[in-house]
């Protein structure tokens, strides 16, 4: 046994010694502009998003000797983002960067003319991009789904892919001695189990911060009986900035009694989408504000919790339950909120009747003539009842379908079918599912199939309908008396409807690589030397098309 132990030690050691010779990835300040982990629309966060002064182009460095694994290059998403894979077993990963090292650059342009397009996403051998600790490989940006400037940064496990708190290896380089903040309370009646002031929905309350730095009370007397489940809204602080972050670890306690905590640490990619599960989903859908719920739902797999009877709560008798969370962050910073729920006994609401019950671990189905949708098994992560609202329009190429009454997320993506009731137009490729919000629409798309249109879902609560789009992207060219001054090329383009799908442009018949991020209109080609000859006319085309095929081409000799 000693010698057992002597081993998993020394492993433990080696490992550590390794981690924290990491250095940090950039020359500036160590300040988070989030943290991992944090709740984010159907994902967790998977890395720290490093502060870069407010701007880009500050230098990006290899935090350890490795070589470039991957290299991905998109207009949304991670941007331009580098992945560098170390003798460690982990694999440091650089996201929303403006540009890459000049060698690193030469080397994805190749692979661009190769493909023959922008988006790309390569595996890199071993032997083509070593690097050393320290070595210079991008400049920060605000590239892909990025909302301001600032170096999105992981590190996982390279041979699971599995995301790691970066904090962990960097933690004695930033201060934090702020407390996490508790935002709200929530109380749920278990459907059909449960009941909270005579009501079987969810009882939810704001807290608030006192001048004397309490919490205030929850004035309204909380009157449960049955199961119940608790959830807490609730943010973390750090020094010296005004940022929110993620909450690493919930504890509560029922009687001073552990019943359910929770703890992001780490997670795989493919379980990220059940963070659905861990918030209150319809609530976020609505509110665009987060409550963890504090109880598993059967079909949650996250590795992250411990609990008893799943976090579910039995009020069964007439006295005051004494709750209490426990907050903490990845510092030991911790913070309490207690409140109490009093047992009283109340009529608890028999389950609706229900025309198409649809089980966590069945695979569901709902077909009529005009409408259908398959979900397969696992995809949902409870029980619910399915409803289904039609309503007849002239306004559109199908009826309108409200599908479900509630926002309800899946796991995966579900085949959803609808029957057009005005089939006429001849270019089958130009019809598209839509979904409203009000008087707005949002191109769904899908494909036609003998009188239905067909999609993939991810969520229940919407309404679908089927629409159309006939008109080409509209398409102009930025100051092209300019072009040969300026070394570049910008053209701009936009769609009314179904959005821009691909792009190409084309000097003397040549594709020439045009670069594009999601929250611009632009798109721009700067003159390459290497394959652009001076001294000569050149027959320039781009051309643009939409998710329907429609095209639309621009022209022009410089």
């Amino acid at each position: 046994m000693k010698k057992i132990l002597l081993s998993i030690a020394l492993t433990f050691t080696l490992g550590a010694n390794a981690q924290s010779q990491y250095r940090y990835p950039l020359d500036v300040p160590a300040i988070l502009s989030a943290n991992f982990g944090e709740l984010r629309p159907n994902h967790f966060h998977s890395g720290i998003d490093l502060k870069t002064e407010g701007v880009v182009n500050k230098p990006v460095y290899s935090i350890m000797d490795g070589y470039v694994s991957r290299i991905s290059v998109s207009p949304s998403g991670y941007g331009l983002a580098l992945y560098i894979a170390h003798p460690n077993g982990q694999t440091s990963v650089y996201g929303h960067l403006n540009k890459y090292a000049p060698k690193i650059a030469e080397y994805i342009k190749e692979r661009q003319y190769e493909q023959e397009r922008y988006s790309i996403d390569i595996t890199v051998d071993k032997n083509a991009l070593p690097l050393k600790k320290g070595d210079l490989i991008a400049y920060s940006g605000n590239t892909g789904s990025s909302m301001g400037p600032h170096v999105h940064f992981e590190i996982r496990k390279s041979n699971t892919q599995e995301a790691l708190d970066p904090l962990v290896f960097y933690k004695n380089q930033i201060k934090d001695t702020q407390k996490p903040i508790v935002k709200g309370i929530a109380v749920y009646p278990i459907y059909g189990k449960g009941v909270v002031n005579k009501k079987d929905i969810p009882f939810r309350r704001a807290i608030t911060i006192l001048k004397n730095g309490t919490y205030s009370p929850i004035k309204d007397s909380i009157y449960v009986w049955g199961t119940i489940g608790l959830g807490i809204n609730s943010v973390d602080k750090m020094d010296g900035t005004t940022n929110i972050y993620g909450v690493k670890k919930v504890r509560l306690l029922c009687d001073n009694k552990e019943v359910f905590s929770s703890d992001i640490s780490s997670f795989l990619f493919e379980q990220t989408r059940m963070i659905n599960s861990l918030i209150d989903f319809d609530y976020w859908y609505n509110k665009k504000s987060f409550y963890m719920k504090s109880f598993i739902e059967p079909g949650n797999k996250l590795p992250i919790y411990k609990s008893v009877n799943s976090g579910y709560i039995n009020i069964d008798k007439e006295k005051t339950y004494d709750m209490c969370y426990e907050l903490e962050d990845l510092y030991g910073n911790k913070n309490t909120y207690k409140f109490t729920v009093i047992g009283k006994k109340q009529n608890i609401p028999a389950p609706k009747a229900c025309s198409q019950a649809m089980m966590w671990n069945h695979n569901n189905h709902y077909i009529t003539e005009s409408f259908s949708l398959i979900i397969p098994k696992d995809y949902l992560y409870t029980d619910i009842c399915f409803t289904l609202k039609e309503t007849a329009t002239s306004n559109y190429l199908s009826k309108q379908y409200v599908v479900n009454d509630s926002y309800v997320p899946l796991d995966g993506y579900s085949d959803m079918k609808i029957k057009l009731t005005n089939d006429s137009i001849a270019n089958k490729s130009q019809y598209g599912i839509v979904r409203l919000v009000g008087a707005k629409e949002y191109w769904v798309g899908g494909t036609y199939t003998d009188g239905y249109m067909v999609t993939k879902v991810r969520e229940l609560g919407n309404t679908y309908t089927v629409s159309f789009d006939n008109e080409a992207p509209t398409l102009t060219a930025v100051a092209p008396e300019k072009w040969v001054t300026r070394g570049k090329i910008t053209m701009r383009a936009s769609d009314n409807k179904s959005g821009i799908s691909s792009y190409r442009g084309t000097i003397d018949g040549e594709f020439v690589l045009f670069e594009h991020d999601t929250k611009s209109p632009t798109y721009t080609y700067t003159f390459d030397s290497k394959r652009l000859k001076k001294g000569q006319t050149h027959a320039f085309v781009f051309t643009v098309t939409d998710a329907c095929g429609n095209s639309k081409s621009y022209e022009q000799t410089f």
